[in-house]
């Protein structure tokens, strides 16, 4: 993952609602949710909650799909792969033990 591309992920995190919304994707794998929902869960009007999602898509952290009348949204779990090795890199100065607790806090998931 390039700076350009982390900034955009980052910057689409650093709202509130868009933060919800893909903390509750990522819950929700593999299946994702609709958007309609989405809103519900997180009691927003889904006018806003579409708007949400869509940068959150823009950023490469969702994905959708049509499924009958409906669009499901799932989490990009690869780039949010992509987005913690990138901050976590060089973690510590290459001092591996003290990496080990954000690595096994990690682990859990």
């Amino acid at each position: 993952m390039d700076s350009y591309t982390a900034i955009a992920a980052l910057s689409a995190l650093a709202q509130s609602s868009r933060l919800d919304a893909f903390r509750l994707l990522v819950q929700n794998e593999p299946v994702g949710l609709p958007a309609g929902d989405i809103a519900k869960l997180l009691g927003a009007p889904q006018n806003t909650v579409s708007t949400h999602l869509s940068v959150l898509q823009n950023a490469k952290l969702v994905v959708s799909a049509r499924q009958g009348r409906s669009i499901i949204y799932r989490a990009q779990m690869s780039t949010l792969k992509e987005l913690m090795l990138f901050l976590a890199k060089d973690c510590c100065g290459g001092h591996e033990s003290l990496c080990a607790p954000l690595v096994a806090e990690l682990a859990c998931c």
